[in-house]
């Protein structure tokens, strides 16, 4: 299994997100980890700029671009 490593967030911050999403994680550690795998995901990314891409090129056929 990987190392862990500790980061530093304000507590506020951690307390909002745990009252937001503390019912779908078990604790905010799994939150943040969900969260970074999500940001990371390369697969994720170019789906996101194809999806932008359809949207443009649709906006442009309505006339929008």
């Amino acid at each position: 299994m990987a190392e862990d490593r500790q980061i530093r967030l304000p507590a506020e911050l951690c307390a909002r997100a745990e009252k937001k999403f503390g019912h779908q994680f078990a604790n905010l550690e799994a939150l943040l980890a969900f969260v970074l795998s999500q940001l990371t995901d390369e697969r994720a990314t170019q789906m996101d700029l194809a999806e932008q891409e359809l949207i443009e090129a649709r906006l442009r056929e309505l006339g929008y671009l």
